[in-house]
């Protein structure tokens, strides 16, 4: 397994592991179907097996991971989604989070929307590298940088719980998604209604954003699921 999660300091520890691991699933830094081994976590985590355990029990229970064979001393595996249910989240992303974005145009500051700017450009910077998981962290900071601006706590927690199950599905077909990207910039674009002030627009881009990125990897995902059969 890969050597991506940060060391955490030994205080709190099944709350930090949790957070660690919850953040690789929002990067998509997992794939479909990849096998969490509890040693091998604790080890990238350099803490012990026990917090480990309870973190990984605790995306269990929010049905982010599925439970590995023998039971929890087994670790987990990142669900592998069909099409049909993977419709049904980003059906839910793309109601909530285009409502979130048109709560957040209404209080965000000048500053907050220059910052945005400064990701959305390292977007653009890191979407022709090899190495995706770049793209993809500034991806989820420019959301949920936008979104911590709505002030609907609820509703930003319901959408983390959203983006978890999703970004392996994501992560698992970005490569083939690059053209799109390149086509239409819906970040950039929210960026400029954000600057202009019209909420509608802004929250009608990041709808579009989700919206077509739904329909391209459910398309995927029912060809891989014709493939498999």
């Amino acid at each position: 397994m890969p050597r991506f999660l940060l060391p955490v300091e030994k205080n709190n520890l099944s709350d930090l592991a949790y957070q660690s691991l919850k953040q690789a699933l929002l990067s998509g830094r997992f794939q479909p179907g990849e096998r969490l081994v509890l040693r091998d976590v604790a080890a990238d985590l350099q803490i012990s097996l026990t917090p480990v355990r309870d973190a990984i029990n605790h995306l269990i229970a929010e049905r982010v991971l599925d439970r590995g064979p023998g039971g929890q001393k087994g670790g987990a595996t990142v669900p592998r989604l069909d099409a049909e249910q993977f419709r049904q989240l980003m059906l839910l992303r793309a109601d909530l989070e285009s409502r979130l974005a048109e709560a957040a145009a209404r209080h965000i500051d000048p500053d907050e929307i220059g910052l945005l700017q400064q990701t959305v450009e390292k977007m653009r910077e890191a979407i022709d590298r090899p190495n995706k998981n770049t793209y993809l962290d500034m991806h989820r900071r420019f959301h949920f940088s936008l979104y911590a601006h709505a002030r609907m706590d609820v509703v930003l927690d319901i959408t983390e719980t959203l983006w978890l199950r999703c970004g392996p599905a994501l992560n698992a077909v970005l490569s083939d998604y690059v053209p799109n990207l390149k086509r239409r910039d819906y970040h950039g674009e929210a960026v400029e209604w954000l600057r202009k002030g019209d909420p509608a627009k802004v929250a009608e881009s990041i709808r579009r954003d989700v919206t077509e990125a739904s329909a391209y990897i459910s398309r995927q995902l029912e060809k891989e699921g014709r493939d498999g059969e």
